[in-house]
């Protein structure tokens, strides 16, 4: 067996009034590393035998600790200096041990040549009450407790002391409540302040960020949606009732446990929201959550792994929350053999809140059109709306010249279960192509102003229409 104490930083002025909040937050971080955690007095112990051979062996394990270790206490004299990590820590064989020997360090004593029959009695709770009788009785550090009668000082001191000495030399097992994070998060934070705007805000919402990533490695998932919350100090202003709380949405196309891109997502929001009233309070909460895969790291140099960049589905969301969901405009695959209705553009927002496959990119992206093979004739270029051509003697004419019809006739009738008047499909962005009945014929025609073209004749009319362009 192996134990780590850790000192909660129970007097940071941000978690002064609420201990059992420090608790949580630092427990999830422990989480992270070892599932036993638990909380005894003022420390966090850690049992890290079991987990200390998956993170590379105890050396490992306590140099990951140190480095990501929550941010300290400030230092008793006041002065606001946060002390050094390593002296917030300490290690036993027991938990007892543990707990022990971090409150010598705490008092800046020496560390004794033989552990724990060396170590000062007051490193033990259950004998501190007790400590001007045992001087009495000559003793100085625990082995000198220990070596006397145990009749006699389950007599005089009460049967918690020897117990408690039996747990500090392992002859006994301690009983701890371990700390289980909860199913879903969340959290309050007061502050200490008053917000007046928006950037005010900021601060306090990375924190609750902070330690819902933390939880998120603790229950190994990922987050799709949250909602922060603020409380609003006023509830009149201006002659104007203001509500209790207000608040946004953050949304995300893949589950995330970094949260770098929320932070981006978040200051993005921000500067464009405004504060009914000052606040005094805010809050976060999971909206949405999912099981999160962290992927294998390749061993082939030159791999996507090594490759930076930002994945594609965040570079919408942030520019979509910089710009708006209805300037960015992306496109999604449509089951309809009419051309102008085979992809429809919507707002970036709605098409990462919408479960469906993308128009696929990339090497992979003519495998869909190879499953038709029309589609070796389809231009690669199509106008936002068919152009009735000019006819000179029964010939479709472009740029003052008739047009050579090369491959064709391509035949479809489409769109009869669509009114004319059909209202445009939901989350449908920026100018759509008319609904109803299509009947066509589709050439590949050239001729030497214009090149290469796709047009079509409607069979009902005999109209000739400009519908797409070859490269």
């Amino acid at each position: 067996m192996h134990w780590m104490a850790w000192r909660l930083p129970l007097c940071d002025e941000t978690l002064a009034a609420m201990p059992a909040q420090a608790v949580r937050e630092h427990g999830w971080w422990a989480l992270h590393f070892t599932p036993n955690v638990a909380v005894l007095d003022e420390a966090l112990l850690l049992d890290v035998a079991s987990a200390e051979r998956l993170w590379g062996g105890r050396a490992a394990l306590r140099r990951l600790l140190l480095a990501h270790a929550p941010v300290s206490s400030p230092a008793p004299d006041g002065q606001g200096a946060a002390p050094h990590p390593r002296s917030q820590w300490a290690e036993g064989r027991t938990a007892m041990q543990a707990l022990a020997l971090l409150r010598l360090k705490q008092a800046g004593q020496e560390l004794p040549a033989c552990v724990p029959d060396g170590l000062p009695m007051h490193t033990v709770t259950a004998l501190r009450p007790h400590l001007a009788t045992l001087s009495n009785l000559g003793c100085r550090t625990l082995g000198d407790v220990r070596a006397l009668p145990r009749a006699g000082v389950a007599r005089r001191l009460g049967e918690p002391c020897l117990i408690a000495l039996d747990q500090l030399w392992g002859e006994r097992a301690c009983p701890l409540s371990w700390i289980d994070p909860p199913e879903h998060f969340e959290l309050e934070l007061e502050l200490p302040y008053l917000a007046a705007a928006c950037a005010d805000l900021m601060h306090p919402a990375e924190h609750l960020l902070s330690v819902l990533q933390r939880w998120l490695r603790t229950r190994h998932l990922g987050v799709l949606r949250l909602r922060l919350c603020w409380r609003h100090d006023l509830r009149r202003l201006d002659g104007v009732d203001v509500p209790a709380w207000g608040g946004m949405e953050l949304r995300t196309a893949d589950p995330l446990q970094e949260l770098s891109h929320l932070r981006r997502l978040l200051a993005e929001r921000m500067a464009h929201q405004r504060l009914a009233a000052p606040v005094n309070r805010v809050s976060m909460k999971t909206l949405q959550t999912q099981a999160f895969q962290s992927g294998s790291a390749s061993w082939l140099p030159g791999s996507a792994d090594e490759r930076g960049g930002e994945p594609w589905s965040q570079f919408v969301e942030r520019v979509g929350a910089r710009l708006g969901d209805a300037c960015l405009r992306v496109p999604r695959r449509r089951e309809d053999h009419r051309p102008e209705h085979m992809q429809l553009w919507q707002s970036a927002g709605s098409v990462m809140r919408q479960p469906g496959p993308p128009i696929p990119s990339g090497p992979r992206a003519g495998m869909a059109a190879e499953a038709d093979p029309r589609a070796a004739l389809w231009p690669a270029w199509l106008l936002p709306q068919p152009r009735l051509l000019t006819v000179r003697q029964h010939k479709p004419c472009l740029n003052g010249q008739a047009l050579r019809l090369m491959a064709g006739p391509e035949r479809f009738e489409s769109g009869w279960w669509e009114p004319e008047d059909a209202p445009p499909p939901e989350h449908a962005a920026g100018p759509q192509p008319a609904p109803g009945l299509a009947k066509r014929e589709y050439f590949v025609a050239c001729n030497a102003a214009s090149g290469w073209v796709w047009v079509f004749r409607e069979t009902s009319t005999h109209d000739w229409y400009l519908h797409g362009m070859y490269g």
